[in-house]
Parts: structure tokens; sequence; C-alpha cells
């Protein structure tokens, strides 16, 4: 699908906020900064932010965390949390916990234990202060918080009987729809766009995403002519119908990345992802306010108050907290919640082999998740996890539906897993 300014504009119908877009757009087809204030308070976003989450019916005892463990088995890692009652639950971690293991057996998981699970939300702040731990801000700790809120939203659910997505206020749809992206820079665009080829007729799906630039290059391409090769060839090669995201993983300066970006609009790409240094807002900024297409940005990001900056000063258009790296569903959807008072997309970005199960649950109950999300390709792995299994139709997944993140039997899972030890 090609996202142009009527496209894009479509996708703010939904969030109730079209009609005051269309009063305040800019000669680049968007939202003028300036008159959008009008609507897009500090105020507004902030208690939006900080409104309640979870809708915990049927917890009416308090649920007290009695253990939190890391452990292995084969080439996962798994979080267990257990109650003093016997309740469980688990969550399966994003690799990152073979260098950041001390920081959450020592810093964040001695906070949680003798907690309320119930008071989750709560936790989260207390968390952050414990320890000091909010001096080691950034992957290492919200990766770490985001596998413990895993293991006990998990464990909330199983008791209550409610799936996440009714955990955190109603679920809004059953199936996903997904692109396929490549993580190569290596490649020639004939074989880059070879290669995406193979994914489409893999999985069924309708978009794709590659990369662009060299990765944090400062505007040096992987090999010469290799990203204005590739966007054009990718639609000629593709058709229409395959919808394009192009990422650059932080590669350009404003002017590069204005020059990439007119490239994707000539070939009706969905969004630009990450063009300029994912910590340079006030450049990614420039980027966007200069760009059709939507720009998106946040896998990098830690601090709700930056991105409380991106969507009141429309530094992206299309905000993306890793559910990983960010910490966690309770504060991405804090985010999702701020966006939607702009009108903007939260269109999560995911780490990790089972990230994407994390994704379908965020995708459930968000009311503007965007066109597509990401899926990682490794659905028979995961897929008869779940009651019933996941699947795959017309470019979509279903979303789990039992309790919790849905997997079927934890016991039979974690047979023969072992405490996780790393040298």
């Amino acid at each position: 699908m090609h996202l142009n300014r009527r496209n894009f504009f479509e996708l703010a119908a939904g969030t109730g906020m079209l009609p005051l877009l269309q009063g305040c757009q800019s000669t680049s087809g968007k939202p003028n900064a300036t008159l959008r204030k009008s609507w897009v308070t500090l105020e507004k976003l902030e208690k939006a932010a900080s409104a309640p989450v979870l809708k915990l019916d049927g917890a009416d005892s308090p649920i007290v965390i009695e253990s939190i463990e890391l452990l292995r088995k084969g080439r996962d890692s798994f979080v267990r949390v257990r109650s003093k009652d016997g309740a469980e639950g688990v969550a399966l971690t994003n690799g990152r916990e073979q260098y950041v293991h001390p920081i959450l057996n020592k810093l964040v998981i001695p906070y949680f234990i003798g907690k309320d699970a119930r008071d989750l939300e709560e936790h989260l702040w207390g968390v952050y202060r414990h320890q000091s731990n909010y001096k080691l801000q950034g992957l290492a700790l919200w990766c770490s918080l985001a596998w413990v809120e895993f293991a006990i939203l998990d464990m909330i659910g199983r008791v209550t009987g409610k799936s996440i997505g009714q955990m955190f206020g109603g679920v809004v749809r059953r199936d996903v729809d997904f692109y396929v992206a490549s993580g190569q820079r290596d490649s020639t665009p004939q074989q880059e766009v070879e290669y995406l080829a193979g994914l489409i007729a893999e999985t069924g799906a309708k978009a794709v995403k590659f990369r662009l630039g060299g990765r944090m290059s400062k505007n040096a391409d992987a090999m010469p002519g290799r990203t204005e090769g590739l966007i054009y060839l990718a639609r000629k090669k593709l058709g229409d119908k395959i919808a394009l995201h192009g990422d650059a993983n932080s590669s350009y300066d404003p002017p590069k990345a204005i020059e990439v970006g007119r490239m994707l609009e000539d070939v009706g790409a969905v969004y630009f992802e990450e063009p300029c240094p994912f910590d340079h807002l006030e450049d990614t900024k420039i980027v966007t306010d200069t760009l059709t297409i939507p720009v998106a940005g946040g896998e990098q990001e830690f601090s709700p108050r930056r991105f409380r900056w991106m969507i009141y000063n429309r530094g992206v258009d299309i905000v993306q907290p890793d559910l990983h790296y960010y910490g966690g569903l309770i504060r991405s959807t804090r985010v999702a919640r701020m966006a939607a008072v702009a009108g903007m997309p939260t269109t999560v970005h995911i780490s990790g082999g089972f990230g994407f199960i994390y994704m379908l649950h965020f995708a459930s109950c968000t009311p503007d998740i965007g066109l597509y999300q990401e899926y990682k390709r490794n659905i028979e792995r995961y897929a008869t996890w779940f009651d019933p299994p996941l699947k795959i139709s017309d470019g979509a997944i279903t979303v789990p539906e039992g309790p919790g993140v849905g997997i079927r039997d934890i016991k039979g899972l974690l047979k023969g897993a072992k405490p996780a030890v790393y040298e």
C-alpha cells in the first residue's frame, strides 16, 4: 500500500482528530506544529500518560510475590515469577540477559520480592528509585524490568483468567497485519530484492522493510549506490501491492535523510524509520517537517519525557517504543496514549525471537497501531505453545487468546530448565 498524503490522514480519522489535522495542515501535508499545540498540550499529554493502565477486576486478594528467577533451557531464557499462593507466570527474554543479568538479579528482582503484584504500576516507579536504579537509565535497566513485568502480567492474568489485552482495557483486534524485515546490508539491490521476494512467498506478507544507509554511518552507504538502487528496484520488482518500509538505523544527517526520504516518497513507502542518529531529536524533526512520508522513531528511547517531546513537537509521525528496551507493556501503553492525543500511531519496535508475541498483545488492545507490525518469521517455533495455536492468514497473525500471555502449559514448557549461569 502506498502511504501518501491522503492515506496518512485516513489513519488519523479513526482517532477523531481528522478535522483538526485538516485545519492545521502544513505544506508538507502534515499538521502544522504551531497550530497543533492549540489542542496537543503538555497537560493533555501528561494526563494521558499518568492515567491508570491496568484493569484488574477479579484480583480481589493480594498476589504477593515470593520468588523471581532467571532460567535457561536450550537456547531460551525465561523469567519465572511465583506468588506465595502458588500462582506463577513466565516471560521470555530477548537475548540481552547474557550481559545485563547482574542488574536483573541484584537490582531489579530484589525490589519485587514481598510486593503485591496488583500494584505493578506503582512498582515501576518504585524499582526505578530502588538503589538509585535511575542512574542506570537505558537498555540494561529497562530490559530487565520488562522481563519481570511480562512475567508478573502473565501471573496476574492466570489468576484473573484475563488475557493481557483484557487487563489493558479490552481487546480491539484479534489478528494483526504484519511486515517482514530484512536485516541485511551486505547484499546488492538485486540480491536484497530477491531475498525480500522470498520472505513474501514464505510468509504471505503484504509488506516488507529493508535497511538503508550504512547504520550509524555519517551518510555513508553500505556499498556505493545500494540505497537508491534498492528503493527503486524494490518497487519495480515487488510490485505496487507490496507496502515498503525503509529503515536507516541512524545513518544520515538531515540533508541526506531528506534526499533519501524523497526517494521513498517516489515509491509510496509506508514510513521512513530512524533517518538521523536516534538521540538527535531536533535533526529528526527537521526531516519530519520537510517530508510528506511519515517518519518513525523511538526504538532506542528510554525516557517518557523524551517521547513526550517527540509527540508534542511532532519530532516524528509514528512513535516506536521497543517493548523490551523501553521497559514493558505498561510504559509503552502510556506512550501510545500520549500519541493518541496527537492523532499519531504507535507501531512498537520488537526485539527477541519471542518479542512478536508481546507485540501481538500490545496490538490487541491499542486502537491506533498504524498499518503493519513487524514479524520475525518464527511462528512455527512458538505457535503450539498456545491454545488455540497461533496461525497466519492473509498477511496477518492471530493474537493469543489464553489468560496472561497465553502460554498453554508453563510447567511443561519449563521442564528441565535450570538457573541461568553466565561466565
